[in-house]
């Protein structure tokens, strides 16, 4: 097919759809209905006068949505969003929300589609085949692209790092950004240290008086606590919320105690905290049934006032074998990619540390794969959003690597960027354990290959279920 035919399809592709949101109903399916394709609604507020936007629902009840620009490129994004969402139900709202946010993919004159996931709760397997079923909705209704990039965004990075892996054949590049890279049998490994260095410190969560409960569960089954309940005591012990001079001097103490053996901002103390708590309940008792899948026995902690006392009160525990396994299956990557992979990480992300990205280049250096990665940094402080000149640079940067066959440099894609651009192309994180203390007691992180997955996946009852 020439160039010309192309352009002429494409052109009358466009047309098309904006022909058939003309009248179209509007909104997302009703929860729990699931359409036989996509409809035509509305473009989230940034794409009114740029695309034809779908929402539908897939066969597992994922709701999902679709913009095609009418300039189309020809190629495709494919959206992990991150989390993971703790909802019992996919959220209609999910994937118009994140079209909205990730715009600039489809200002570039990307098609985007993305998957709000069959339902919430932790399950990095389970939102990496939600994400490859809209992959194949978009091919079904509008065609197979020239091109197809999977991308994703913290939690949505890991999600995306193993569609890449999973899903081989279907994608052409991936682009990974302010992702936790880590895997799920380590990448938390910072939060298990907060859960029990906090409750070291506060003694309220949970309170003397209240059910007790080994903390590696984050929280007990039956708990009603919720996220204010858990802000309130929070502040209760640390006056987070409090200008300094307004804390009392237990409350500082018990703050900086916190932070300096953690190593997590104070901006973000209580997310990580939430996470703890909450994520922690649904990995353990929804989707590893009560199984232990941490461990903290043998760390060292220290930055506090009394290390010692510290480390002599601490709650320690080892993990279950079987749900390290699981977890481990679930969400760990092998490295073994077989197409360009692009990362880009904000240097100071509170959230999902840019060592993240040292875990992830050891998991492909073992897997041979290195020379299909190349990692840009920046030199922002946010977790959630970056720059939209950056996005637009890398996802430039990664079909040309594509098109061509040549490699990029991180300095080639800072100087390809146009706008705010933040790019240090000099920095080079430490290792993970340089940012997160390595469990030396217990069971030890067991790299993640392609082999030992194709074994678990024949063995039953592996992994944590849909």
């Amino acid at each position: 097919m020439n160039g010309t035919t192309t352009r002429a399809l494409r052109q009358g592709l466009a047309a098309c759809l904006a022909a058939l949101a003309i009248g179209a109903l509007t909104g997302a399916a009703p929860a729990g209905a699931a359409t036989s394709g996509p409809t035509p609604t509305p473009c989230p507020a940034p794409l009114e006068a740029e695309a034809t936007c779908y929402t539908g629902q897939d066969a597992n009840g994922a709701h999902y949505a679709i913009a095609v620009p009418r300039d189309w490129n020809g190629s495709l994004v494919v959206h992990a969003h991150g989390g993971p969402d703790l909802g019992a139900a996919s959220d209609p709202e999910r994937s118009v929300d994140d079209l909205g946010r990730w715009s600039v993919m489809v200002d570039q004159g990307y098609a985007w589609a993305g998957s709000s996931y069959r339902r919430g709760g932790y399950g990095t397997r389970m939102a990496a085949a939600d994400t490859e079923s809209v992959r194949r909705l978009f091919v079904e209704e509008f065609g197979e692209p020239e091109r197809t990039y999977v991308h994703g965004q913290s939690w949505g990075g890991n999600v995306a790092a193993k569609v890449a892996e999973t899903y081989r054949g279907h994608y052409d590049g991936a682009l990974l950004t302010n992702g936790v890279l880590g895997g799920g049998s380590r990448g938390y490994d910072y939060r298990v240290d907060l859960r029990v260095v906090y409750q070291y410190y506060c003694r309220n969560h949970p309170r003397p008086s209240e059910r007790q409960y080994p903390l590696w569960q984050g929280l007990r089954a039956g708990s009603t606590i919720t996220s204010a309940g858990l802000r309130a005591r929070l502040q209760e012990c640390t006056g987070y919320v409090s200008a300094p001079e307004d804390r009392t001097a237990e409350q500082q103490r018990n703050l900086d105690d916190i932070l300096g053996v953690t190593g997590i901002p104070e901006r973000t103390l209580e997310s990580h905290l939430r996470f703890a708590t909450f994520t922690f309940r649904d990995i353990v008792h929804e989707r590893l049934g009560g199984r232990n899948p941490f461990s903290n026995r043998g760390v060292r902690y220290s930055g506090s006032h009394d290390d010692a006392a510290l480390n002599a009160g601490v709650e320690r525990f080892s993990a279950d074998p079987t749900a390290v396994r699981d977890l481990s299956y679930d969400s760990d990557l092998t490295g073994d990619v077989r197409v360009p992979v692009l990362t880009l990480h904000a240097i100071d992300d509170p959230t999902a540390f840019v060592e993240h990205e040292s875990a992830y280049r050891e998991t492909l250096r073992g897997a041979g794969r290195e020379r299909h990665l190349v990692q840009t940094f920046t030199r922002e402080s946010e977790h959630s959003e970056l720059s939209g000149a950056e996005y637009a640079a890398s996802i430039a940067a990664l079909d040309r690597w594509v098109r061509t066959g040549i490699r990029p440099t991180p300095r080639s894609v800072a100087a390809s960027c146009s706008g705010a651009c933040f790019y240090d192309t000099g920095f080079r994180p430490g290792s993970y354990a340089s940012r997160v203390e390595p469990r030396p007691g217990g069971l030890r992180w067991p790299a993640m290959s392609a082999a030992r997955e194709r074994a678990w996946s024949h063995v039953p009852g592996v992994g944590i279920a849909p």
